[in-house]
């Protein structure tokens, strides 16, 4: 895959990126690592995965860590920026990628746990952590952005809800943010071939996918999607903090 940054861009800062032991934000931490960042590579209980991205991004010549946290839980999360910051040096770019919400016996509550209030949890844990001119990307889809005034698939909007929440919850600390010196981006995009989330909608409704492909033109793949989400974390800061990926012709905007 064709890394979208500059070799040596991010030489000497640190990356934190959530949710990175497989998919967009594994690609996105390869990315980052191979501009010269030093990667901490999020995971929640899959260690041998995440191990195997360090591995990669090690025997490229980059430098990395896996670090297991629980983002729903502040200790765990707390726990996992003091290691970070231990070993690595403050945190320049964190990228909040993890997400979900579709997973079966996690409680009716788990979408709006891991989506609004696990982002609320990481950023005001990282914050004392973070370097000056930090900056902060967040992931999330066009069908969690536009929500308010754009339908959804039934089987996605829960999700799509308690990720639009996380939005807004972050927005409102941009005061905070500005304060700080710290910057915000969110990255949205259409739905993504490969990922989970897309398998699962599939399942829950078959041919759905091919449907938005259709409607959309196309759709963006894992490695093309996690270059969006590495570009975000260098590039200028867009518009109403806002990088769009995709077509959002099909979408209305509140």
């Amino acid at each position: 895959m064709t890394n979208p940054l500059a070799p040596g861009s991010l030489s000497g800062r640190v990356a934190l990126v959530t949710g990175s032991s497989r998919g967009i934000g594994a690609d996105t931490a390869r990315y980052l690592a191979g501009a010269g960042a030093a990667v901490v590579v999020n995971y929640r209980s899959k260690a041998p995965r995440a191990e195997k991205v360090v591995a990669e991004i090690t025997a490229a010549g980059g430098r990395a860590i896996a670090i297991g946290a629980d983002l729903t839980d502040a200790t765990s999360v707390a726990s996992m920026f003091e290691r970070a910051v231990a070993e690595l040096g403050p945190i320049d770019v964190l990228v909040l990628n993890a997400s979900g919400g579709m997973e079966t016996g996690m409680g009716d509550d788990y979408a709006m746990r891991l989506n609004r209030d696990a982002q609320v949890n990481v950023v005001e844990r990282g914050m004392p952590h973070l370097a000056a001119g930090a900056r902060i990307v967040f992931v999330t889809s066009h069908q969690a952005h536009f929500i308010r005034t754009t339908p959804t698939m039934p089987e996605y909007e829960p999700v799509a809800r308690s990720k639009r929440a996380g939005e807004d919850a972050l927005r409102d600390k941009l005061p905070e943010f500005e304060t700080a010196g710290v910057e915000f981006v969110v990255v949205s995009g259409d739905m993504i071939e490969g990922t989970i989330t897309a398998t699962l909608l599939e399942r829950a409704n078959p041919g759905a996918i091919e449907a938005r492909k259709h409607d959309a033109g196309r759709l963006y793949n894992v490695a093309e999607f996690a270059a969006e989400v590495a570009a975000a974390a260098v590039d200028p800061v867009p518009e109403n903090h806002t990088r769009y990926v995709g077509d959002t012709s099909g979408f209305a905007r509140d």
